[in-house]
């Protein structure tokens, strides 16, 4: 990762190519990123599961706990709090969450650095 991309914004799709509680994957600046569209709220996460290794979280399962926005990995369904990245079912585990927004239709994501 170049030492500015984390502040760079980076365009990835068409807002209207999210549908509501999917996921998509996409590639920014060499990272693999999964989009989130849900309640109103945009949310971008690591693609690489914490806890099985594979780049699957964009096919992961969107819904709530508490009313907290979470998504729950495909391959063994720990969930993950959309806006922290803090797992609640394994407390030691985190999911990498970057900055997600959209200007003039257009989805971006910033990247964070590891935390």
């Amino acid at each position: 990762m170049s030492p500015t991309s984390t502040l760079d914004w980076a365009p990835v799709c068409p807002l209207d190519r999210l549908d509501p509680d999917r996921g998509v994957a996409a590639l920014v600046d060499g990272v693999q990123v999964a989009l989130f569209a849900t309640g109103g709220e945009l949310y971008a996460v690591d693609n690489l599961d914490p806890v099985g290794g594979a780049y699957v979280m964009s096919r992961g399962i969107v819904g709530s706990r508490g009313g907290v926005p979470t998504l729950a990995s495909p391959l063994h369904k720990q969930v993950y709090d959309l806006r922290t990245g803090r797992c609640l079912d394994l407390p030691d585990v985190t999911l990498r969450r970057h900055e997600a927004r959209c200007r003039a239709g257009v989805v971006e994501v910033r990247l964070r650095q590891e935390e």
